[in-house]
């Protein structure tokens, strides 16, 4: 009978779903769909407060070599790919602000948040999952699971909380600089062993498959050709570079309701976004595998031949 009642005990408490050591049970997201990268938690370790050079110090750099600009108050800082590919999020403070800078190399996207949510200071780090093949960030404060193309908690006590983005610029780091002389880079010297001139992503970078599997496809552009996804007051809308590149350098478009001015850069692969009172928005650059995938009912953007 003793033996009889602790079965049934055991069949009736419910056992915690968790990957990495993260609890996913009422994830916002299918559970299936939240997959593991292969890193543990913190296998890939986020950059705090790092070291940072000025720009006539940064001989490692290229001007080919792309970087995420970032000017808060008239302090600019960039953030070069080629160390973010190695740590992914750099826990910072420019110009006052507390923000947080995340790269995820499966889908070329980076975007920049205020570190601040609901009045809670918040330091992030890798937790080695993954969503529709995008990173997904934790918060040290509470483990919280964060979506970085969503910019929302997924799991976790701050479930349903959303990130604030930082305008930011994906560009060369010889246009950063030339548009900000002042600019201070982030140092090699990060207190990590890594090879920051080498790309382990290069091998996928050309290639047109996928490691992971996403949610929806739209075969209508290459899965890693550019775009540049823009949200408008949630309205979603993509500017694929092929394009751009057949379309003026400047034009007016409509998102929301809302006009817009685009500016696109062929030369150093970028472009920006500003409201009418000449505001530049938050984009991301990044695939398009990636942005449909989250947003498949985006509008996109046609250029008129």
């Amino acid at each position: 009978m003793l033996l009889f009642a602790l079965a049934l005990l055991a069949s009736t408490v419910s056992v915690a779903t968790t990957k990495n050591g993260f609890i996913l049970d009422d994830a916002l997201v299918p559970l299936r769909e939240i997959r593991a990268g292969g890193p543990p938690k913190d296998g890939i370790p986020a950059l705090n407060m790092p070291a940072v050079i000025k720009a006539a110090d940064a001989g490692y750099l290229d001007e080919t070599d792309r970087v995420l600009g970032i000017n808060i108050r008239g302090r600019a800082r960039a953030y070069p790919i080629r160390i973010l590919n190695h740590h992914e999020i750099v826990n910072d403070v420019v110009g006052g602000e507390m923000i947080a800078v995340t790269w995820c190399p499966l889908c070329g996207s980076g975007v920049a948040f205020a570190a601040e949510v609901a009045g809670r200071a918040l330091e992030f780090g890798v937790s080695g999952l993954l969503y529709n093949s995008d990173v997904l960030m934790y918060d040290h404060q509470t483990e919280s699971l964060w979506s970085q193309i969503m910019k929302t908690a997924v799991t976790g006590e701050m479930k349903g909380a959303k990130l604030t983005a930082i305008s930011l610029r994906h560009t060369t780091w010889h246009d950063w600089r030339s548009r900000h002389p002042d600019t201070d880079v982030l140092s090699e010297r990060t207190g990590y062993r890594r090879n920051y001139g080498k790309n382990p992503y290069a091998a996928y970078e050309r290639q047109n498959r996928l490691y992971y599997p996403v949610s929806h496809e739209n075969r209508s552009y290459a899965r890693k050709s550019l775009v540049v996804g823009l949200e408008v007051d949630g309205h979603f809308k993509a500017y694929p570079f092929e394009e751009l590149k057949n379309g003026p350098e400047r034009f007016t478009d409509s998102v929301g309701g809302v006009q817009v001015e685009v500016t696109f850069d062929d030369d150093n692969g970028t472009a920006s976004i500003v409201s009418p009172e000449g505001q530049e928005l938050s984009t991301m650059i990044l695939y398009w595998f990636a942005w449909i995938a989250f947003y498949p009912e985006t509008q996109v953007y046609t250029a008129d031949l």
